[in-house]
């Protein structure tokens, strides 16, 4: 695949149609986006109060959401939770509140980590190991991986967690898709844990991307540290509602683990039987190898099926999952 323009926009990151609509404008109508780790059955929104978006968020209202949030992920009464505009402005910030000198990030990962720590003036480095990252001043570790779905287990990050406390360092977890793996996953109801800093995912648990909300959960003093840099209303009005709404609605979470447990198998399969071998993911995405997954991708794109390519990984793709059925019944006609 080439690294310019529209092409570079779909390597960067998935959802980008626009891009690939000018790439393929041969390509039938309507397209089917798999190429976002995004939930495709979202959360049902409901109604949402005049007054969330005229006024300003009161305290107590963002207080109640991250205690909601705290009770979603099993975090200790003594651990902070900070909400914040998606995790990507988490992820844009924590190089700037905990600067480092040498950064190390666990295997091929999301890239937007290695961007914001080499732009705060880190040297970053990719490393195969765990226990090659005690090495360094700060280590970022994605969990479960996107896009290979690898998982490290909560105890073992945890004695990495206290390598790098030891000499004032971090690790950083970023959780973005562990809310729909089975219990016990998470490293965040280990908190507070000195060193150690958590992120996780709103958007895409609950299929809710454009509302904007993450969170980060630390220990007291890092906690705080993010609390004063995002500012006395760091989401809007209309994201505390939906999201206490969401966070305290289990039923919910748990059919969506199960359905979304469901749909990656039929995936595997119909991956499987197009000539993909199934090689990893999470629920909410799958990774595929085949020889030429670049022209694999083309091949896909021509017929309208956006999946998410990578330039240093020609032998796989990344897919997401399908919506509905006559997304899937579109899917297996045009494979």
């Amino acid at each position: 695949m080439g690294v310019s323009g529209d092409a570079e926009r779909l390597l960067q990151h998935g959802g980008n149609l626009a891009a690939a609509r000018r790439l393929f404008p041969g390509a039938p109508e309507p397209w089917i986006d798999l190429s976002t780790g995004i939930n495709a059955r979202a959360y049902p929104v409901g109604e949402v109060s005049a007054a969330s978006w005229a006024r300003l968020p009161e305290e107590n209202a963002t207080a109640a959401l991250e205690a909601a949030a705290k009770r979603a992920y099993g975090a200790s009464e003594q651990a902070q939770v900070i909400a914040a505009p998606g995790t990507q402005a988490l992820i844009g910030l924590l190089p700037l509140l905990f600067p480092a000198r040498r950064v190390g990030i666990l295997d091929f990962t999301y890239s937007e980590h290695d961007l914001c720590w080499r732009g705060a003036g880190a040297q970053v480095e990719t490393v195969g190991r765990l226990d090659a990252l005690a090495a360094f001043d700060c280590a970022v570790i994605v969990n479960p991986n996107n896009p290979d779905g690898r998982l490290v287990a909560p105890d073992a990050l945890l004695a990495l967690a206290n390598q790098l406390a030891a000499k004032s360092g971090r690790l950083i977890v970023d959780e973005a898709f562990v809310d729909l793996l089975p219990e016990g996953a998470s490293v965040a109801p280990l908190l507070p844990e000195a060193g150690l800093i958590v992120l996780r995912s709103f958007g895409k648990t609950f299929g809710l991307a454009g509302l904007r909300l993450g969170f980060a959960l630390a220990g007291a003093q890092d906690g705080a540290l993010i609390r004063r840099a995002l500012g006395p209303w760091p989401v809007c009005g209309a994201a505390i509602e939906v999201g206490l709404r969401a966070l305290e609605d289990t039923a919910w979470l748990e059919a969506a683990r199960a359905k979304a447990r469901e749909d990656a198998q039929r995936l595997d399969a119909l991956l499987q039987a197009a000539g993909f071998q199934p090689a990893g993911g999470t629920p909410l995405f799958r990774w595929m190898t085949c020889a030429d997954a670049h022209g694999a991708f083309h091949a896909l794109a021509e017929r309208g099926v956006l999946a998410r390519a990578f330039q240093s990984q020609p032998q796989a793709l990344r897919f997401g999952v399908p919506a509905d059925e006559e997304t899937w019944r579109l899917l297996a006609q045009r494979l």
